[in-house]
């Protein structure tokens, strides 16, 4: 969930091609889609853009261990900024992705014309608040900079998280896309803002700073650990999913995937692999 950079057609196909990318859903009754009128070439492989981590190392662990037995062959390229993904799925380079959420979506297809739509939620990764001066959120006082992510949905996830804490106040009706101008007592804080991806090398240079939970992980921060403060999991809206470019819900390579990454199988993986710093945004093991 970033940077707005739109590309040219031409532009993001050759970048698509050449790069890897990331960022962070929610869809409904995904077994209801995985079990509707099926389409496409099962004997294709399907190319899936992800985050590094953990999208990426859900999607492996689904390619090395399940894929083969369900039928499917699965391709993963990994991608490092949160744009080029849902470019490439648009322009058909990859046939879907995996790295971002519900409200950073809506943000993205509203800005760029894109039509990418949300399949299946798989996994939640809390956003922290993380320093390496302050051992306690209590130590966080008046005259200190706190950096943001600078994209609209992560910013605005990123203040609610400090207003919960009790570190600023938000002014009455800030949704989950609130901007700096909506806080409404900074209680001497100094804000700045940061493309996501760069805020753990900024640690260095800000008092403390509020990390996607992909990018804590990629630092070697442990998010159940590390962190001052950290998102509850009980009904957040930030729940990353597999997505597709409409029209393609029913691709049966798709709809294989859908019911690999809601599996047993995935969920024990996900629990045991990150202790808590990712958790299965999907209910009791299907």
């Amino acid at each position: 969930m970033r940077s707005n950079i739109k590309f040219t057609v031409a532009a993001a196909a050759t970048a698509a091609l050449s790069l890897g990318i990331t960022a962070c859903g929610t869809a409904s009754d995904p077994a209801a889609k995985a079990d509707s009128g099926s389409k496409g070439d099962a004997s294709k492989a399907l190319v899936v853009a992800a985050s590094p981590t953990p999208h990426a190392d859900i999607l492996n662990y689904v390619k090395d261990n399940l894929a083969k037995e369900a039928g499917l062959t699965l391709e993963v390229k990994e991608f490092t900024d949160y744009v080029l993904p849902n470019t490439a799925t648009q322009q058909g380079q990859v046939d879907a992705n995996f790295f971002q959420h519900k409200p950073y979506l809506d943000d993205f297809n509203k800005k760029n014309g894109t039509t990418i739509v949300p399949v299946v939620d798989v996994h939640l990764e809390p956003l922290g608040l993380y320093s390496k001066k302050a051992k306690d959120i209590k130590d966080i006082k008046a005259g200190q900079t706190v950096a943001v992510p600078n994209d609209t949905t992560n910013e605005g996830r990123a203040l609610a998280l400090l207003a919960d804490n009790g570190l600023i106040t938000l002014r009455d009706g800030a949704g989950t896309d609130a901007k700096l101008s909506d806080i409404a007592d900074a209680k001497g804080l100094k804000f700045k803002e940061l493309e996501a991806a760069t805020l753990p090398r900024a640690l260095n240079d800000v008092d403390a700073a509020v990390i996607n939970g992909n990018y804590a992980i990629e630092a070697d921060l442990e998010p159940a650990e590390d962190s001052l403060a950290l998102e509850k999991a009980d009904g957040n809206p930030y729940a990353n999913f597999l997505a597709v470019k409409e029209g393609n819900e029913d691709d049966v390579r798709v709809q294989k995937l859908v019911r690999l990454l809601n599996s047993p199988e995935v969920k024990k993986y996900i629990e045991e692999k990150y202790a808590g710093s990712v958790v299965p945004a999907f209910g009791a093991a299907k």
